[in-house]
């Protein structure tokens, strides 16, 4: 539902952000704006801010921004339209109507929920009925009692092919409403419509707003084709844009930080009653595009909670490749993998909410199960297995549309791949100086011709090379990172004329990466806001990130740092350590490549590649060590 501007701007105008901010956090004045704690994280020291004059509100914790309805839709898991149509009514703004077409297809929506409502009414005292004894024996068996029949309002279809169809006619419900909810099997065919649904145990399904728009059906009898029968697709229900118990979860999910998918009603029902009401599950499909949308409305990290056994490994497979294109800062997935042979419903029945608790907290991020899903399918015995291994890893990296995301990404990978080889190839090279190259040995150097190949002392890098730490996996601070970093504090004004690049750049340091972040937060709106930059210059890991970058930084480039220094020269200074930044890096890549490649195969062209990288980063390193230059 789309509205008019002037709308949006009428609510706004009429309720400040504050006053909307201030039924959920305790706002403090401090000058122009309120702060308090964050609603989003726990935390201790204010790092929340409302701005009243500029109609929107700030999280630094967790970086969520935006204006009311941003925040009602963030806080309490509204859409827009439900938040602007919550807000207009707090405002006493009266909402346009819409067109006369619009609103007779809404006149003719809402006629379709009293159906299907109706329905769920019918299948409720079904179950209570004497014809419903057998369905709640059955329940029961599961575990499945008062609380949660009502909680879930789980019902029963009887098994009269027109049961349900005279109960609604008896209300007034008409024939072509049925069918169009789904209720009733019709088609040209068929003479006569019947009851969609038939002597099964009834799963309501409601959409966002918690009403009743369509059902899963489980059947009773063993000889019936479909197990689990769900509703068609209707002009109330989408089954691909929906989520089973979206409606209870998302309050939980929100109040938790966190959202569990499983994959069946029954095991969200157990979960529910385990202790873990920020449970949901796909229609009886496999995610998609607009469930997942609705997810990391709920979380920025949902848990998928799967079988253990070969077709969740699959699942996870499915929900890895879907997700790939989506990521972004913040928004990825989890796995948590049960004991093989068990499902949610098992295990929450057998362990309760400890044993639930103790497999969704060791939920493995989604790089580790990209990882296994190729390294358990491969063999690495070879140098063309390994590579497509490696090959097969990476490929759907270029999946990830966010530029930032697939960077590190591709660094975690890398990281990974060097790990897992090294080891091999430090084996080989041990076993060649024992054993000898093929076998044999001349003159104790272990070749197997001559001269055709280098002495292993060549192989190894020398005491120089291998103390750079552009050979090392490095858990410090980058110097050239550092400056660059420190010289936009210290020149606010040169910060937007490269935030796109210092966005994308590549770090090194944990030091560097959150205070790149303290400056992107601040760049906003086409500006660089000195007084948001200081506020964040103020929390402790922000200040200590400062310090850690101030201690790599070499004191010829600290002149630069100081206010006074000249700008247009700082920048320049500021542009050429990014040159050699990226130079670094590529050649640092390239670097590995050519130690591979010695690894593999010591030839004198394989070392004079390595001596040629290596002569390049030497200069790049007499660069950087002389500031001046």
């Amino acid at each position: 539902m789309k509205f008019p501007p002037s709308v949006l701007e009428e609510i706004k105008a009429r309720l400040p952000v504050s006053a909307v901010v201030g039924k959920r956090v305790r706002l403090a004045k401090a000058g122009r704006e309120w702060k308090g704690l964050s609603p989003f994280n726990a935390e201790k020291t204010p790092s929340f801010f409302v701005n009243d004059q500029k109609g929107s509100f700030f999280d630094f914790s967790s970086g969520k921004n935006g204006d009311i309805f941003k925040f009602v839709m963030e806080t309490e898991g509204l859409s827009f339209p439900e938040a602007v149509e919550k807000l207009a009514s707090e405002a006493g703004v009266t909402l346009p109507k819409v067109s006369f077409e619009a609103q007779a297809q809404e006149e003719k929506r809402k006629g379709l929920h009293e159906v299907v409502e109706l329905a769920a009414r019918f299948f409720e005292a079904e179950l209570q009925s004497e014809r419903g004894g057998l369905a709640r024996r059955y329940l029961s068996g599961r575990g499945l009692e008062g609380q949660a029949r009502q909680l879930f309002r789980l019902g029963y279809a009887p098994p009269d092919r027109f049961a349900l169809r005279d109960y609604l006619a008896g209300k007034g419900v008409g024939a072509d409403a049925m069918m169009e909810t789904g209720l009733l099997v019709h088609g040209e065919e068929i003479a006569v419509p019947y009851d969609r649904f038939r002597d099964r145990i009834m799963f309501p399904i409601h959409d966002a707003r918690g009403r009743v728009i369509a059902f899963g059906g489980r059947a009773m009898s063993a000889d019936v084709p479909a197990k689990y029968l769900n509703s068609p697709e209707t002009p109330l229900f989408h089954k691909g844009a929906l989520l089973f118990n979206h409606h209870n979860a998302r309050k939980a999910a929100h109040d938790s930080g966190q959202v569990i998918v499983v994959e069946g009603y029954v095991d969200v029902i157990a979960m529910t009653l385990a202790g873990f009401p920020q449970v949901v599950a796909p229609l009886g499909t496999a995610l998609t595009e607009d469930q997942l949308a609705l997810l990391w409305r709920m979380s920025g990290e949902p848990v998928i909670c799967l079988d253990g056994d070969k077709a969740g490994r699959k699942a996870a497979g499915r929900a890895i490749d879907l997700a790939l294109p989506m990521l972004e800062p913040g928004k990825s997935l989890s796995f948590a993998l049960l004991p093989e042979g068990q499902d949610p419903d098992d295990l929450a029945r057998s362990g309760g909410k400890p044993a639930v608790a103790e497999v969704i907290g060791s939920a493995k991020p989604l790089v580790d199960m990209l990882w296994a899903r190729e390294f358990e399918a491969s063999q690495l015995d070879t140098p063309e297995r390994r590579a497509a291994f490696e090959r097969r890893l990476k490929e759907p990296l270029s999946l990830i549309r966010d530029e930032v995301t697939r960077r590190h990404y591709r660094r975690e990978i890398d990281e990974r791949i060097g790990q897992l080889f090294a080891p091999a190839q430090q084996e080989r090279f041990e076993g060649r100086r024992q054993n000898g190259f093929g076998g044999g040995s001349r003159g104790g150097r272990g070749f197997s011709r001559g001269q055709d190949r280098p002495p292993l002392s060549l192989v190894r890098p020398s005491p120089q090379l291998a103390s750079s730490p552009l050979l090392q996996r490095r858990h410090g601070e980058n110097p050239r990172e550092a400056f660059v970093l420190l010289a936009l504090a210290s020149h606010p004004d040169l910060v937007m004329r490269c935030a796109d690049e210092i966005a994308e750049l590549a770090l090194d340091g944990p030091a560097a990466e959150r205070f790149r972040q303290a400056l992107l937060d601040a760049a906003i709106d086409g500006a660089f806001d000195t007084e948001a930059f200081g506020r964040r210059l103020e929390q402790t890991r922000i200040a200590e990130a400062q310090a850690a970058l101030l201690a790599v930084t070499q004191p010829a480039e600290r002149l630069k740092l100081v206010q006074t220094a000249d700008p247009e020269s700082v920048f320049d200074s500021i542009r050429q350590a990014l040159v050699l930044h990226h130079r670094a890096r590529t050649l640092h890549s390239e670097l590995k490549a050519a130690e591979r490649a010695l690894a593999d195969e010591p030839t004198e062209a394989n070392f004079a590649w390595m001596k040629d990288v290596k002569g390049r980063l030497d200069t790049i390193e007499g660069t950087e060590a002389n500031p001046e230059k």
